[in-house]
C-alpha cells in the first residue's frame, strides 16, 4: 500500500516538525506549509492528499479561511488545531465540515491515533475485520458482537453505531457527524434518532453501556478502558 500524504499547516516550525516526525514514524508522507496561502498552494499542487492538519491562527489566511476554500472543492478530512478552547469555535469548525478539533497543547500520539481513526472511517486505511475495546469484540465480517465473551443481539443500525464508536474511541462525536457517517449523507432524519438508538444500544450492552458517554449539547464519546 502506498504511503498516505498528510498536509501539516502551522506557522510554528517546531510544531510542524513535532507532528511530522510522529507521522513519518507511523509511515505517512508529510507535506508542510507555514501559512494559509502556502497551505492552499500545497493542497492544489498535490491532488492525492489524504488528510489535512490545520492550525487556526496563522498569517495571511487563517485556518477558517483555508478550510472554507478547500471545502468548496474537496471533502478531504480536516483536523483543526487551536490554542483556544472556545466552544463556539469548535461548533463553528464542525459546521464548516471539520472532521476533528484538537486543542493545543496535545499529545502527538493522540493526534496520530485520531488521524488513523478518520482515515479508517473514510476508507483510506485498510480496515481491521475484528475490533476489540474494553471487553467488546466486534466481528465486522460476520456482523457479530461479543461482550465479555457473551453474544449480543443488535439491530443493523445498532451494530453500525457501536462499530463507529469503537473505531473512534476516545473521540467526541457530534450528532451531525454520527448521522453523516452511520446513516450516510442522504439521511434527512432528526438527530433525536441517534439518542433513541444510543439508549437501546446502551441497554443491550449492560454494564458496558456506561462506556458510551453523553457530551451535553454535542453528542457522544466512547471511553476506552
Amino acid at each position: 500500500m502506498d504511503r498516505l500524504k498528510v498536509l501539516v499547516v502551522d506557522d510554528e516550525s517546531r510544531m510542524r516538525k513535532l507532528v511530522r516526525d510522529f507521522l513519518v514514524k507511523s509511515n505517512y508522507d508529510v507535506i508542510e506549509a507555514g501559512d494559509g496561502e502556502e497551505a492552499l498552494d500545497r493542497f492544489f499542487a498535490n491532488k492525492d492528499i489524504a488528510l489535512i492538519v490545520l492550525d487556526v491562527m496563522m498569517p495571511k489566511l487563517d485556518g477558517w479561511q483555508v478550510c472554507k476554500e478547500i471545502r468548496s472543492y474537496s471533502k478531504v478530512p480536516i483536523i483543526m488545531l487551536t490554542a483556544r478552547t472556545d466552544e463556539q469555535d469548535e461548533l463553528q469548525g464542525f459546521q464548516m465540515g471539520v472532521d476533528e478539533y484538537i486543542s493545543k497543547p496535545f499529545s502527538p500520539k493522540i493526534l496520530v491515533a485520531r488521524i488513523e481513526a478518520i482515515l479508517r472511517r473514510t476508507n483510506q486505511l485498510n480496515e481491521e475485520e475484528t475490533l476489540y475495546c474494553g471487553g467488546i469484540k466486534i466481528d465486522k465480517a460476520a456482523h457479530q458482537v461479543m461482550i465479555d465473551n457473551q453474544p449480543v443481539d443488535l439491530s443493523y443500525k445498532e451494530f453500525e453505531l457501536l462499530t463507529y464508536f469503537v473505531e473512534n474511541k476516545g473521540i467526541a462525536l457530534s450528532r451531525e457527524k454520527i448521522l453523516n457517517n452511520v446513516w450516510n449523507y442522504d439521511y434527512f432524519g432528526d438527530a433525536r434518532t441517534i439518542d433513541t438508538h444510543v439508549k437501546k444500544l446502551r441497554s443491550k450492552m449492560g454494564e458496558k453501556g456506561d462506556l458510551i458517554k453523553t457530551i451535553w449539547g454535542m453528542g457522544y464519546k466512547l471511553e476506552a478502558e
